[in-house]
């Protein structure tokens, strides 16, 4: 095998919002860790690479994906990792990922999708995705987008604003093990990390068999944004087409650009206009509100889901009564 590829890999693979952002933070502060420039590179979701022979496969994944997310990566047996939420939808793209990395771990997080869900709808409203402000109505519209109908035109994946569907955790995480191995994955609760972050995180450590290692801050990172208005973020987050290349991020760039363009140093005119998105996202910013699910919708919750949790709960061996209860303050 290519040299470049002979280190070991890891991923945390999901849920969203399920405290994905925490522990990629604390990876990165370890020492024995390459994490991957952008947290979340999606590469394997968004590229089909199975039936490409092994030798092209090595190739492309080390030109597109490891020279591009990797570029520090050193040659001392350091692990790779990245934080892609989109793979435990997408299990069967996995498999590329095990023929390069035979000994790969996956980490997968999960939490109660009576808190999931909500914190999901508010993320994609700040991302410019979702467009629809009162979940509930979001929730309503779940069958009208599975059709292709009131999706908004700035979303870039559609699939994102089934809120029913993300939430299957036992289904997706059953399909995901049946993939990859049980032994090759280790389960973090959203109540892990929020009760004791500095155990979940030597929890973490401990199965990709790396040293102990204690992060500076173990404080769980809580991203709630809002904003103002939400025209000026739509196209901040998700510019028109013909502009993109313009007002889009950083992980945009990232992930789209040649190397070439990336390795370039930026004119004094990108970064003008780096900084002015910057600071108008950061002035159209404001702190989410508190989102309480009505009686009728947490019972319909409950039944749409309770039997989902109960598959879970046999696949992680963790009890999970109190999922699906009153949200927590």
């Amino acid at each position: 095998m290519d040299q470049r590829l002979s280190c070991r890999f890891a991923c945390i693979v999901g849920a969203p919002r399920t405290g994905t952002t925490s522990l990629a933070q604390f990876m990165r502060a370890h020492p024995s860790i390459c994490f991957s420039k952008l947290k979340e590179p999606h590469f394997f979701s968004q590229h089909d690479l199975n039936g490409i022979p092994d030798e092209e496969l090595r190739q492309i994944v080390t030109a597109e994906y490891l020279d591009r997310f990797f570029p520090h990566r050193r040659e001392d047996g350091s692990l790779l990792a990245e934080a892609s939420v989109t793979y435990l939808y997408t299990p069967e793209r996995m498999r590329p990922i095990l023929r390069l990395w035979p000994e790969a771990k996956f980490i997968i997080c999960l939490r109660d999708p009576v808190e999931m869900i909500p914190s999901l709808h508010q993320r994609l409203l700040v991302l410019g995705d979702e467009n629809v402000r009162d979940f509930e109505r979001a929730w309503r519209l779940v069958d009208a987008r599975r059709r292709g109908r009131s999706v908004p035109r700035s979303c870039i994946e559609p699939r994102w604003l089934r809120y029913d569907e993300l939430g299957r955790l036992g289904f997706y995480v059953g399909r995901f093990i049946s993939v990859v191995g049980r032994n090759r994955c280790f389960f973090v609760l959203h109540d892990d990390i929020r009760s004791d972050a500095a155990r979940a995180f030597r929890d973490v450590v401990e199965f990709l068999g790396l040293p102990p290692c204690e992060p500076a801050d173990t404080t769980p990172r809580r991203v709630r944004r809002d904003f103002k208005y939400g025209w000026l973020q739509r196209l901040l987050m998700r510019p028109p087409v013909i502009t993109r290349r313009l007002l889009a991020g950083s992980a945009y760039r990232r992930r789209v650009d040649s190397l070439s363009k990336l390795d370039k140093r930026k004119s004094p005119g990108i970064r003008i206009i780096e900084r002015s998105r910057k600071n108008l996202l950061k002035w159209n910013e404001t702190e989410a509100p508190q989102v309480a699910l009505s009686p009728a919708l947490r019972a319909e919750f409950g039944q749409l889901y309770r039997e989902d949790i109960k598959r879970l709960e046999d696949i992680i061996g963790r009890n999970l009564d109190h999922w699906l209860g009153p949200a927590p303050d």
